[in-house]
């Protein structure tokens, strides 16, 4: 079982940096795909980034130039840095964990709110 702890959102003005924490509960990088979804409000769920599980970043094509997704393995922590982010950007950023390794396993944070807004 891992429990993954997002932190770091709140309100935001359009043309500002935000950076997003997820904090696992045990060792997962190189185990675990890592990644940032978001939902918006009244939208799906969609793929911003993620860790694979050899360590390469990946982004999806709107995130790509103005978000950035790192991890610090030591302390089992993903992050996502965001920049330039505009009113489109508001949403709840979820933290996710999946592996097929011995099995599928995928495990989502609680999620922090982002709110871009002026």
């Amino acid at each position: 079982q891992v429990q993954l702890a997002e932190s770091g959102g709140g309100l935001v003005q359009p043309g500002g940096s935000l950076t997003l924490s997820c904090v696992a509960s045990g060792s997962v990088f190189g185990t675990y795909r890592m990644a940032w979804y978001r939902q918006a409000p009244g939208k799906q769920r969609e793929l911003v980034a993620y860790i694979s599980r050899s360590g390469n970043a990946n982004y999806a094509d709107s995130m790509k130039g103005r978000f950035t997704i790192s991890s610090d393995n030591a302390k089992n922590t993903l992050f996502l840095q965001m920049n330039n982010v505009s009113p489109e950007d508001t949403a709840v950023y979820y933290c996710n964990a999946w592996t097929a390794l011995m099995g599928t396993r995928e495990y989502w944070g609680q999620g922090t709110q982002v709110t871009v807004s002026s």
